[in-house]
């Protein structure tokens, strides 16, 4: 979703940087030869001036306040890089700071001593002569005991040490480690619910009574209590331990402001800008309740609704049942046809760890009709059935996703199958089989991060014709990048195509994501996208994009701007921005 208030608090940071650069002094780094001037910089806080502001020098400054306190940083920083013996000069002027640095040797790593029942060599990554840091040190330290209770040790014994000798200048360290007895959960204990229902929370609980402790079990629960998103804070303790018996104490405050109002925009090069504002109303006559309403506006499309979902509806055993109504209309112009549709529709979700599964009814009224005044080069090539057609359809979305962030993820693979049948409940009513799947995987080395996502859909008409709608349009942020949302149609060769729908459709997305500098990351990618009119054909035409983008991170998700051309032909280009992952 894109988000105005993110934009604002960008552009809000960036301003309030550039006032904080005229109360600073220039900062000059000299003398260092084995740390990079850059992580010294880091280390003392020095400020740049942001990409935005192009006209400002980049030169490296420090805020006058921080001055005062740069020996006891830098000494700081030295020691945690293994450099001990580091020798180092400051002088000051009335515009200038210079640091004069004399590293000396660093001290190394002389020997590694494990004394484990458990496997720790693939955790303990430090090698013998290599330099010690501390940061290195207290890392493997987190790491071994994350690994631990990720795998249900909650008894372990564990101790770490490093014997610094000063005289020779390096460092012998030792790892004692006795895993202790498996643990598991015990029962989960809220506190805090005045208008909610426990079963509410329990519906949430992915860390289960005597199933194997796992702290990623604890933050999934803590995630999935959170996005119930009608309390103001959410505290999961598991310090508590009875005999390897974990229980979980949960306390919770219910939200003390229930309405809340977001707004975003967004742009594309093909429909332009877009406009979108919701309306929440958390905790709807209590019980974690929400209602929803939505609009949206664009050049192309128009759109208002309203959800209501209500969390654990019902339950049998252990599992538990969210209902959902949602209802609409919406006006959406593709090249070739307009789509006016109302819609509603009831839905049974079930969310329990990794795996979410959505079913329903929706019933749909949508007429389809040739745009007035349009351009003769989007004229459809296959006859345009237009007509209103009332559907009726049961639907069902199942989900497994192993994604260790949903915002922006580091690692981890998403799969989803989506089916829906439209029901022959008259003589003249479209009887249809529709299905799509989606697979992503992201993986990230050295804070380079790919991602792939590949997308394969199909339509069997059976009877009487589906709307033109309901075939498959690729283009936008989630498809190929070089063109509008929805702009492409049946694949005709590498560089053309036609307006129509297609009943058969493939998309392979690859993208690399790597830092810049600071919050900013850079990414190369390429889509690929075959649509075809032909029933369960994957052999047709590909248009292929490349391009790049940049991101800027923030704590709702990157910010992204995709700039992108169609490889065969590069005078066809697309320009997306948004808020959110497409991964």
């Amino acid at each position: 979703m894109r988000f105005l208030l993110s934009l604002i608090l960008l552009l809000s940071l960036l301003f309030a940087e550039e006032d904080a650069l005229d109360e600073t002094k220039l900062l000059q780094i000299e003398g260092n030869k084995y740390i990079k001037t850059a992580a010294i910089e880091e280390a003392l806080d020095v400020q740049k001036s942001s990409f935005f502001f192009f006209w400002r020098e980049k030169e490296p400054k420090i805020n006058i306040k921080l001055i005062p306190s740069i020996r006891e940083s830098l000494r700081s920083f030295l020691n945690s890089q293994g450099f001990y013996n580091a020798d180092f000069e400051i002088k000051e002027t009335e515009k200038s700071v210079k640091v004069i640095m004399d590293e000396n040797e660093p001290f190394k790593i002389e020997s590694i001593n494990i004394a484990s029942d458990y496997d720790l060599s693939k955790i303990i990554k430090l090698k013998k002569g290599q330099i010690f840091k501390a940061k290195d040190f207290i890392d493997v330290k987190n790491t071994v005991i994350e690994a631990l209770l990720d795998e249900g040790y909650c008894s372990y014994d564990y101790d770490n040490k490093a014997y610094v000798n000063l005289e020779r200048r390096n460092v012998d360290l030792v790892y004692l480690l006795k895993k202790g007895d498996i643990c598991s959960f015990e029962d989960a204990y809220i506190e805090g619910l005045e208008t909610i229902e426990k079963d509410v929370v329990l519906s949430r609980i992915t860390a289960r009574k005597d199933e194997r402790f796992s702290t990623k079990k604890v933050r999934a629960t803590y995630d999935r209590i959170n996005e119930l998103d009608v309390f103001d804070s959410v505290v999961v303790d598991v310090n508590r331990k009875l005999f390897n018996k974990v229980p979980l104490d949960i306390k919770v405050s219910e939200t003390t402001k229930p309405y809340y109002f977001k707004g975003g925009v967004g742009y594309d090069s093909y429909s332009g800008a877009q406009a979108q504002a919701q309306l929440v109303k958390r905790n709807f006559f209590g019980n974690a309740q929400k209602l929803t309403l939505t609009t949206s506006y664009s050049k192309f499309e128009q759109l208002a609704e309203i959800e209501f979902l209500k969390p654990a509806f019902f339950h049998f055993d252990k599992y538990y049942f969210d209902l959902g109504f949602k209802g609409g209309y919406s006006n959406f112009e593709y090249l070739g046809f307009q789509e006016e549709k109302s819609y509603a529709k009831v839905y049974l979700s079930y969310l329990y760890k990794r795996t979410e599964a959505i079913g329903g009814l929706r019933l749909e009224n949508t007429k389809i009709s040739y745009i007035d005044n349009y351009d003769a080069s989007h004229a459809p090539i296959y006859p345009l059935q237009e007509g209103t057609f009332a559907l009726i359809y049961p639907y069902l979305r199942f989900i497994y996703d192993t994604r260790d962030d949903k915002l922006d993820p580091k690692f981890g693979y998403y799969l989803s199958a989506y089916v829906e049948y439209g029901l022959p409940y008259k003589a003249d009513a479209s009887n249809y089989l529709k299905t799509l799947f989606e697979a992503r995987g992201i993986y990230t080395i050295n804070d380079v991060t790919l991602s792939v996502v590949g997308k394969l859909g199909s339509i069997d008409d059976i009877k009487n014709g589906v709307p033109e709608s309901k075939l498959f349009f690729a283009g936008g942020s989630f498809s190929n990048r070089a063109y509008g949302f929805s702009e492409l149609g049946v694949i005709t060769s590498p560089s053309g195509y036609t307006v129509d729908g297609a009943y058969s459709f493939a998309n392979l997305s690859v993208e690399v994501n790597f830092p810049l500098y600071a919050s900013w990351r850079g990414a190369l990618f390429t889509d690929n996208t075959m649509l075809s009119r032909k029933k369960r054909d994957f052999n047709g035409e590909i248009i292929t994009a490349i391009g790049f983008g940049v991101r800027y991170v923030t704590p709702i998700g990157p910010l992204k701007v995709d700039v992108a051309l169609n490889a065969d032909d590069p005078s066809q280009q697309g320009f997306q921005f948004q808020i959110g992952q497409s991964f």
